[in-house]
């Protein structure tokens, strides 16, 4: 087969003049092949089918709460830019076979025991995967996220992979709260129910539609409990000037969003005289009094994840990527770089807890920064707690006039071209106006010192694309202390997507109703026109055009 893989799922995919947008060769954009590509369609299939059965069993009153949490962490791994390694997914997809297969039977056996019929699903949980890699690379036209396409139409296989990439990002949220040790039988169960939902392929586009804004809903509850895991373990954020400028000594950069693997490093690397310093969008980690405690998190070492290659090169120490967001590790830092959690990438050493040792002998072999320069730091820690502490001068302050919009300028960033419009947004922005931003986007615009309104910093940063929950929470309160709906309120959303966390975070804003979303800078390659015309019709949602313009509209209340 001369082109075996498919793939649209992300920002980055090809744009051609096809009719099927998105990576349709051997190799994708974002460095994923065939082979890799091939065992991720097949791992969410897998998972898809534990969904199905997990539902019948929890209908026979058999709940299992490792259930959503193993497949929530296979489900993150198929991720963009999160695992490469085909060796891996083949593993992943042999243990989840193993639970399906578990799964089954336990179901099968509560059956016969309440002298029942078992249900047969259709679907996933029938699919047999070749044990053999050749087999399986036949298979792919029947498992890859354009399956039947030429019967069912691009519409409602985009508005069905708009369902998978929602869940994806809904997923690794879930990962993310799980690894703190925080979970609830609600966000389990509509994992589940989400993983049966697509396991059968649904093929009505109305349902789908549904089905997305029930997901967005779901993702909201997913997120509040990540928030929950992350405070609850590190603290509630508070503002918090961060160092970016080198410190003369040894020194590890963590990149990624896993505070949990962020606390480990430090713990491991406490009293050893080795810095430890953060990059992308574990810079918000810096707010959490739990890990700010940690006088060796030094700093924060370069921008966002799309210019890791330069930035990891230059890093005269030892790099660790914790979640999303890795381009393929090039030679001149490829021997010391090291991955951890669901990461991974064929030859580079995957870390675990107890063996960071390792990582701390890397950073005592290297050489580390050889001066002090001068410092320059950036403030972060703006979360939902610290903002809403000002609730009644905010409020007060838009009354008088002082504060006359909110603009949300926040999300993924990206190395295509297109993105400088945010950086755009906030220039042009009135001195009048509050940005909040979160996600690597904020790399766009936190360079620059906007000054000051009503007391408040005029730029708050409230956190990772895994605190977008933080935003929400803000918007709600302000709607709340206005006495009005959030579409109401004088506040703009400019959001730049990348991969599938911000379908997750699109699906919930849809979900509560949030209107004149600006999205971009271009629009997902899996929604077709049609679709489009459904969410610009139904929510108003706005694909970016001139920011002079858009940020003129937008202040005028459009």
């Amino acid at each position: 087969m001369e082109h075996p893989m498919f793939c649209y799922q992300c920002e980055q995919t090809d744009r051609s003049d096809n009719l099927l947008l998105g990576c349709h060769s051997v190799k994708g954009n974002c460095g994923k092949d065939d082979r890799t590509a091939t065992l991720q369609d097949v791992l969410i299939v897998i998972c898809e089918g534990i969904g199905q059965y997990a539902v019948l069993l929890r209908e026979k009153g058999v709940v299992d709460p490792t259930w959503a949490h193993r497949a929530s962490y296979w489900v993150f791994t198929t991720l963009t830019n999160v695992n490469f390694n085909a060796t891996v997914f083949q593993r992943m997809i042999a243990d989840a076979i193993v639970l399906r297969d578990e799964l089954k039977a336990r179901y099968e056996a509560a059956c016969t025991e309440a002298g029942e019929t078992p249900v047969v699903p259709e679907g996933a949980a029938q699919f047999v995967p070749d044990p053999g890699m050749a087999g399986l690379l036949k298979q792919a036209p029947l498992v890859r996220v354009d399956a039947n396409i030429d019967v069912l139409g691009a519409d409602v296989v985009g508005v069905r992979n708009l369902n998978l990439y929602g869940l994806k990002g809904l997923c690794a949220y879930a990962h993310h709260a799980h690894a703190l040790g925080h979970r609830t039988d609600e966000t389990d169960a509509g994992i589940e129910k989400a993983l049966a939902f697509l396991g059968d392929p649904p093929t009505d586009l109305d349902s789908l539609l549904g089905h997305a804004l029930e997901l967005g809903s779901l993702n909201l509850k997913v997120m509040e409990m990540l928030d929950a895991a992350n405070t609850g373990v590190y603290g509630t954020p508070v503002p918090t000037q961060v160092r970016v400028t080198p410190v003369e000594g040894k020194a590890i950069l963590v990149s990624g969003h896993d505070l949990g693997d962020l606390a480990a490093i430090l713990e491991a690397t406490k009293d050893t005289g080795i810095t430890v310093w953060t990059h992308g969008e574990m810079l918000p980690a810096h707010g959490y009094p739990g890990l700010n405690k940690y006088e060796h998190l030094a700093g924060n070492y370069g921008s966002a994840w799309q210019n890791q290659h330069a930035e990891f090169a230059a890093f005269p120490g030892p790099i660790v990527m914790t979640s999303n967001c890795l381009i393929e590790p090039q030679p001149s830092y490829r021997s010391r770089i090291f991955t951890m959690g669901p990461v991974g990438w064929p030859g580079v050493r995957h870390l675990e807890h107890k063996d960071l040792g390792l990582l701390v002998k890397a950073a005592q072999a290297l050489p580390g920064f050889a001066t002090t320069d001068p410092e320059r730091s950036i403030t972060v820690g703006f979360g939902h707690d610290s903002v809403l502490a000002n609730a009644d001068a905010i409020v007060e302050a838009v009354k008088a006039g002082d504060i006359s919009r909110f603009l949300v300028i926040g999300g993924c960033d990206g190395a295509k071209p297109g993105r400088n419009y945010y950086t755009e947004i906030a220039e042009k922005s009135g001195d009048d106006t509050i940005l909040l931003t979160m996600g690597c986007n904020k790399f766009r615009i936190n360079g620059h010192d906007y000054g000051t309104v009503a007391g408040l910093p005029r730029l708050l940063d409230i956190g990772q694309c895994n605190d977008s929950f933080t935003a929400v929470k803000i918007a709600l309160a302000l709607a709340d202390a206005f006495d009005c709906g959030v579409n109401d309120l004088p506040l703009s959303m400019f959001v730049s997507w990348f991969e599938q966390k911000a379908a997750a975070v699109l699906l919930t804003l849809l979900a509560l109703d949030i209107k004149n979303i600006r999205l971009g800078p271009t629009l997902p390659a899996f929604l077709t026109p049609a679709v489009v015309d459904v969410l610009v019709d139904k929510f108003a949602l706005k694909p970016l055009g001139d920011p002079t313009e858009d940020l003129a509209n937008a202040m005028a209340g459009a």
